[in-house]
C-alpha cells in the first residue's frame, strides 16, 4: 500500500459557493494564505481547520477531504 496523501475539493467548493479566499478564511477564522496553500495542497490542514472549512461551506469534511493513494 503506498503512501496516502490528502486529497482536496476545496477550491471547487469555494468557487460553487461564490467565496473568495479572503471570504472563506473570514467565516472559517483562519488566513486567506491558509486557504491558498490548501488548495495548492502545500498545507495539509489540521483536523480542527477542515472541520472549520467544512463548516463554512456547509458540508461535511469528508466532502471536502480524503486520502488518496
Amino acid at each position: 500500500m503506498g503512501d496516502p496523501r490528502l486529497a482536496s475539493r476545496l477550491k471547487e467548493a469555494r468557487l460553487a459557493a461564490g467565496l473568495t479566499q479572503a471570504e472563506l478564511a473570514e467565516r472559517a477564522s483562519v488566513s486567506r494564505k491558509t486557504i491558498n496553500t490548501v488548495e495548492n495542497g502545500i498545507f495539509t490542514p489540521s483536523t480542527i481547520i477542515a472541520l472549520s472549512l467544512a463548516r463554512a461551506l456547509e458540508l461535511k469534511v469528508e466532502d471536502l477531504f480524503w486520502l488518496a493513494e
